[in-house]
């Protein structure tokens, strides 16, 4: 593992490990190096090793999740092979936290929200998502994504406001499940007779096995997309341009889709932008879009303009010590020649290296912050 420092262009450090790295995860506290049947803590300030978590169970595809919010630097990964227990393990204080029997098969997916109180996962069927809070590990929310089709879970994400769900798959659909909040007190439905079918229809729940109860308690998706392919991986990111609610979806054919989602009513997301990723240039846009165009260009060269930063020596938004907290500031060597605004419209939305194999296929992340560019 080389980690270098990505406005400098120098390598900082280079780390080898016994096996194949399969899957790194970092925030501004910690950095994880997750292999087969083991997984490394580094300390991200002086790269210094601080545990290894040794013989975990086999894990071939890397799965785990790392907290962003590096107050807390909560670590998630498969406590079992052959089902869905996740171990939880507390990056700061460098112990276990707790298991959690979230499936009965293996797991898929598993991420957190920004403030690392919450946690989502998906098995291997790909049917039922959960979310747990965090570090109790208390269910919170049960989604059903679908009942006949076993699907593999390409990507689980929070919105940054922990509002909504996104995960896709698969298939062609993507679905964003919204988590409402959670109250015991219900205000009194009017006496109507679709009200009086419902409270007999939960009634009846009761008696019927827990399996088949269960099911129907699951919440539906709020919102989803159709894409016009299946079969494909992709990474899906909720997000805020010009104070509106969008989908992004990144298929492996090198297209960025960009969605409306309306945040009351849910339903059928628009098409609104469809950005090529590959250096084409190519742009298309729903013609009821009311947005401005941007003028056509390729993602090199809108990173390779001119800085637009202030010459000023810190910045709104991100503090060292408290993370993500609006009025606190950004030092000004923590950002790199040519931003990418994801406010701005006539840019493409800011990359931050994820996963870089032996064959030299990038894998990227969205992530509103900067971060040290790490590379197999």
């Amino acid at each position: 593992m080389n980690v270098y420092h990505f406005k400098k262009g120098t390598e900082i450090c280079n780390y080898s490990y016994s096996s194949k790295i399969l899957s790194i995860r970092l925030n501004r506290q910690r950095l994880v190096v997750c292999l087969e049947e083991s997984i490394y803590i580094h300390n991200i300030k002086d790269m210094k090793l601080l545990k290894t978590i040794m013989d975990t169970p086999p894990n071939t595809t890397g799965l785990c999740a790392l907290s962003i919010n590096h107050a807390n630097s909560y670590l998630a990964y498969p406590g079992s092979a052959t089902s869905g227990e996740i171990a939880l393990y507390d990056g700061n204080t460098l112990k276990t936290a707790c298991t959690i029997p979230a499936h009965d098969g293996p797991l898929a997916a598993l991420t957190f929200n920004s403030t690392g109180s919450k946690l989502a996962s998906a098995s291997e069927k790909g049917t039922v998502i959960r979310v747990f809070s965090i570090p109790g590990g208390q269910k919170l929310y049960e989604f059903r994504r679908g009942m006949k089709r076993y699907v593999n879970i390409s990507s689980l994400v929070f919105s940054m406001d922990s509002q909504f769900l996104c995960a896709s798959s698969n298939t062609e659909t993507v679905h964003i499940f919204k988590l409402e909040h959670l109250t015991d007190s219900r205000p009194e439905e009017p006496p109507t007779w679709s009200g009086y079918m419902g409270k007999m229809f939960q009634a009846a729940t009761n008696y019927l096995p827990a399996q088949v109860s269960g099911m129907m308690s699951q919440d539906r998706a709020f919102a989803t997309v159709r894409l016009n392919i299946s079969g494909q991986r992709n990474i899906c990111a909720l997000s805020t341009i010009q104070k509106l609610p969008r989908l992004l979806v990144t298929t492996s054919d090198g297209h960025l889709y960009i969605y409306n989602l309306d945040p009351q009513d849910g339903g059928e997301c628009v098409l609104i932008k469809n950005h090529s990723l590959l250096g084409s240039g190519r742009m298309e846009e729903n013609k009821e879009n009311d947005l401005q165009p941007p003028v056509p260009q390729s993602y090199a060269a809108t990173v390779a303009r001119q800085s637009t930063v202030p010459s000023t020596s810190t910045m709104p938004g991100y503090s060292e010590d408290g993370g993500a907290l609006r009025g606190e500031v950004i030092p000004e060597h923590e950002f790199a020649t040519g931003p990418v605004c994801l406010d701005d419209e006539n840019e493409f939305p800011p990359c931050a290296t994820k996963r870089l194999f032996k064959t030299s296929k990038l894998v990227t992340k969205w992530n509103i912050h900067p971060q040290p560019t790490v590379w197999l």
